[in-house]
């Protein structure tokens, strides 16, 4: 049986995360052709044949399925399909980050009202935010007052955002994370 070569196929073949022509040990598979159309149910050696007379590849798609799927096509283009729609993928995604604000149990009025401001800003952007109530020696004895500045911070932020992870205390620290929520921030932007 004559073997077919392809510039820079073995080297691919290789680092390959999918099976390959001869790489492919099962007696029996189930063949998809270079259109899409199901072929059927074919031993290996009769699959690789037609690949070699199309001068294209026979690539192993599934391989936990009984019998394993496999599709002829060109690999080198079937890779290079593939990055392409991973990097389309990971443009769409939207990197989070987390910002964070920290208060004290005594933190004041004004200053409260300005950091809501910036957690606005964030969570507009897409970014959540984790507010953090920290406490000193003594003052951990007052949590109850954190609890009730990170309740108003939630309450004042609800608009917009939701709680993803709610009050606790870490340590010597109370923390909430807020995310955005898109829905009440389309209701918000109709209403004004």
């Amino acid at each position: 049986m004559k073997t077919f070569s392809r510039p820079n196929l073995r080297r691919e073949e290789a680092k390959s995360k999918h099976r390959l022509n001869h790489q492919i040990k099962v007696p029996e598979i189930r063949l998809i052709d270079q259109d899409g159309k199901m072929v059927g149910v074919v031993t290996v050696k009769d699959a690789l044949r037609m690949a070699e007379v199309r001068e294209l590849d026979l690539v192993e798609i599934s391989p936990n399925a009984k019998p394993p799927v496999c599709k002829i096509l060109d690999y080198s283009k079937f890779l290079y399909d593939q990055q392409k729609r991973e990097k389309a993928q990971k443009r769409q995604q939207q990197a989070q980050q987390m910002k964070e604000l920290r208060f004290t149990w005594r933190t004041a009025q004004h200053d409260f009202n300005f950091k809501a401001k910036h957690a606005r800003e964030f969570l507009e952007e897409g970014n959540k935010v984790k507010a953090t109530v920290m406490f000193r020696g003594r003052e951990i004895t007052h949590q109850e007052v954190g609890e009730e500045l990170l309740k108003r911070f939630i309450e004042e932020l609800e608009d917009i955002s939701k709680v993803d992870s709610p009050i606790k205390l870490e340590g010597r620290k109370l923390n909430v994370i807020l995310s955005p929520d898109k829905t009440k921030m389309k209701k918000t932007a109709k209403d004004s």
